[in-house]
């Protein structure tokens, strides 16, 4: 079982100058301290050195150290890392970081702990910040059974009203209000520390109900919609789709199962102040209806890969929707796409690369790694370091920093009982913990989001499927170690810078490294007041600072060149866009030309069209004139005829004998 003890109940910063002079920092500026030499690894002694500094005096303001000591540099670069950091996020990192170390210090410290004097004018920067509203309060909890049958091997600390200070842990919280109906292949989102749940399977039905639990006192609620006035929307009951977080205050859920599915996606907006649901409209070809696809949110694009559609074919193509515009785009790839499936994971790294883990077909699971690069549109399948995961399908995932969390899911035969992590960077796995028996954390189709306790990362399940439906609730606290476990070993394999890397809502997590050619190599720190001493180090090489001076001038050259290149460019930056004006003043004349040639024409069809209308009636004329003339001819010959068979009138006026022929 696990230990537990009460603690002090001090308060921040009194806990941390507590924490301080057990460390050897000497708790405040002005105490005093006997030296207390240090019992932890040099990486960890310069972080909490940094994290020291940061909390009492504020960000790194100092240059950095010309010398060649190499402990200098590291604290140097330690302490500038840590960037703008709040000081009483700091002190909360430190106190997490010893009591990961050293969980049973507060029992031991009590020599060290004093009332803290501030020296005002080295703290200049110091603001402490008492709790929010924002932080969570945990009332006691249970811990998940891990696999050698034990629930926690680490001190659970008992704070105040029960804050539980446990890493790297399943615990299952206290809940109270009315719970949700047992689900799998929900959605989930969080938005101010409200953990939103849409949809899912029940018995085999489709849900369309939206609950909410609420992070800071684990109480669950209905949402109760208010109809759309402006756009009634029916909201079909649907799972396998997918809920995200957009602008503070909405949730745009798309994609998913239904019984009465369309032939492509649609895209729905629930708002968080109205209470009201709308369809989004969106431009362009939508992808064919699906559920079971990854969405992931980069930037202001969603990314959508694979899934099954309605006939149950599985797919692989890659849609992006712009949210700006709404605007659809199907995404043309090079290299090897993973292969069809659906319920697998997907996680965006350093805003570039797309990671998809797993996810299985009608007959089989994987536990392959595909990288897409979003630039280059190219699909790669690097290869993995450390414990790789075993095949699954229906897990889920979350990121915090370079860390990849992935949770539960299954291979068709039983749940899967471990928790892994993933460092993207190196893309190395390692086991964070290992849970016992059919539990809801081995289950498929369940939900995984990331919220924040006290300034730390929490990561929180919700419900699944493991032979039963499950609507429990379990959380996760993150240890130091587990975020910086896997890139101690291997090589950045996705291009992300190490050193000082941060991780979701302001928790850090740094790695420190000397810089590259240095071969002193610190043994031994001791702490005594505010500064590390060197116990032993060994000297630097005059061939290692050659070399390095070799490599800077190198740099120097390189970066020289760069910049000739760069202003070439410019210039002829500027007389292509000085080329390109003029072209296009000649586009708009010939434009212009081209309008009042196409109105001539215009009105030339309009004459000719006329024309052919007097062309057609003169020939109308023409034919009666031909008939008149025929009917004069005949009038005049009909009447020489009748002349010279009467003689006329006037000879037989005259009395002349009529005249006949012999």
């Amino acid at each position: 079982m696990a230990m537990a003890r009460a603690s002090s109940g001090l308060a921040y910063p009194d806990r941390f100058f507590a924490a301080a002079a057990y460390a050897g920092f000497g708790g405040s500026p002005n105490s005093s301290s006997k030296g207390v030499t240090s019992k932890f690894s040099n990486d960890v002694a310069l972080l909490l050195y940094a994290l020291y500094q940061q909390a009492t005096v504020g960000p790194c303001t100092l240059p950095k150290p010309r010398g060649w000591s190499p402990v200098e540099q590291s604290k140097w670069t330690s302490w500038n890392g840590l960037g703008n950091m709040a000081s009483i996020e700091a002190m909360r990192l430190f106190v997490k970081i010893l009591e990961e170390e050293d969980p049973g210090w507060y029992s031991r410290a009590s020599n060290f702990i004093s009332d803290p004097v501030v020296d005002v004018e080295m703290n200049h920067n110091l603001k402490v910040e008492l709790a929010t509203k924002n932080e969570i309060t945990l009332p006691e909890m249970k811990t998940i059974p891990t696999e050698n049958g034990n629930s926690v091997d680490k001190d659970v600390m008992v704070e105040g009203v029960g804050s539980v200070s446990v890493y790297d842990q399943w615990v299952a919280p206290p809940i109270s209000g009315p719970r949700p109906k047992p689900r799998y292949e929900h959605a989930a989102a969080v938005v101010d520390d409200k953990m939103y749940i849409f949809g899912g399977n029940h018995n085999g039905r489709y849900l369309n109900d939206l609950q909410t639990l609420d992070l800071r006192n684990w109480t669950w609620s209905t949402v109760e919609v208010k109809a759309n006035s402006e756009d009634p929307v029916r909201v079909i009951p649907c799972a396998g789709h997918s809920l995200i977080p957009w602008e503070g205050n909405k949730l745009i859920s798309i994609a998913g199962h239904s019984k009465d599915a369309s032939e492509v996606v649609n895209v729905k907006a629930f708002d968080l102040q109205t209470y009201t649901w709308s369809t989004m409209k969106t431009y362009g070809k939508p992808p064919v209806s699906r559920g079971g696809q990854s969405v992931t949110l980069v930037g202001t694009n969603l990314v959508i890969f694979g899934g099954q559609d309605g006939n149950r074919t599985l797919l692989n193509d890659l849609h992006i929707l712009d949210l700006e515009t709404m605007t659809w785009d199907e995404m043309d790839t090079i290299g090897v796409s993973p292969a069809p499936r659906s319920d697998h994971a997907a996680a965006v790294h350093a805003e570039r690369y797309l990671l998809i883990f797993g996810g299985g077909t009608h007959a089989t699971c994987f536990n392959d790694l595909h990288v897409l690069d979003l630039k280059t549109m190219e699909w790669s399948r690097p290869s993995q370091q450390g414990e790789i995961p075993s095949p699954r399908a229906g897990h889920a995932g979350v990121t915090v920093g370079e860390s990849w969390f992935i949770v539960g899911g299954g291979d068709n035969k039983s749940g899967v009982s471990e928790t892994v992590v993933l460092n993207m960077s190196t893309l190395s796995w390692s086991v964070v913990t290992t849970v016992q028996g059919r539990v809801p954390l081995a289950s498929e189709g369940l939900s995984l989001v990331l919220s924040s306790y006290n300034g730390e990362d929490v990561l929180v399940s919700f419900g699944g499927y493991n032979g039963k439906y499950n609507n429990e609730v379990n959380l996760l606290k993150p240890s130091h170690k587990s975020t910086l476990q896997a890139t101690k070993s291997g090589t950045p394999a996705l291009g992300s810078g190490s050193g000082v890397q941060n991780a979701t809502n302001g928790t850090r997590d740094v790695d420190v490294e000397f810089e590259a050619g240095q071969e002193a190599k610190v043994r031994e720190i001791s702490m005594d007041n505010n500064e590390p001493q060197i116990i032993e180090i060994n000297e630097v090489s005059e061939r290692s600072i050659a070399v390095l001076k070799a490599e800077k001038e190198e740099l120097e050259s390189a970066l020289n060149n760069e910049k000739s290149q760069s202003l070439q460019l410019k210039q002829e930056l500027i007389e292509a866009e000085s080329k390109n004006a003029d072209l296009y003043k000649e586009l708009q004349s010939v434009r212009g030309q081209l309008a009042a040639e196409q109105s001539r024409c215009f009105k030339l069809e309009v004459d000719v069209a006329e024309l052919r209308q007097k062309v057609q009636t003169m020939d109308s004329l023409q034919k009666e004139v031909e008939i008149l003339q025929r009917q004069k001819a005949a009038s005049e010959e009909a009447l020489a005829k009748q002349k010279q068979t009467s003689g006329g009138v006037w000879g037989w006026l005259a009395g002349a004998p009529p005249t006949h022929d012999t």
